[in-house]
């Protein structure tokens, strides 16, 4: 959800689907639908008021990140790279994947 945020697939003014309706089209339990929108909410991607749908909401910004989170994130990216290859992905194809990744972030 937060990539289809990111990427703009999902814009201001648009509703989510309900809890329990995500959940049954993932096959997932309620409880991690609710937990992903929770955490959406506190990062500011969603307006959530009980009884009404969840509403995508403009999000400013957020300040740089801080050194401490870059850090997590190279390392994030490292065990990813190290599971491709552990899948049999050549360094060659995982290369490919990364750069239309970076191409597309900078369009």
């Amino acid at each position: 959800m937060r990539t289809h945020l990111v990427d703009g697939d999902l814009a201001p003014g648009d509703l989510l689907p309900s809890v329990r309706r995500l959940a049954l089209e993932l096959g997932i339990t309620f409880n991690t639908v609710a937990q992903a929108y929770r955490q959406l909410a506190e990062e500011g991607w969603l307006d959530l008021q009980h009884g009404r749908r969840a509403t995508v909401i403009d999000r400013h910004p957020p300040p740089g990140a801080s050194r401490k989170k870059v850090t997590g994130f190279q390392r994030r990216i490292r065990q990813m790279v190290a599971q491709m290859r552990a899948e049999g992905l050549s360094p060659r194809d995982i290369a490919i994947e990364l750069r239309l990744v970076a191409e597309k972030l900078e369009t």
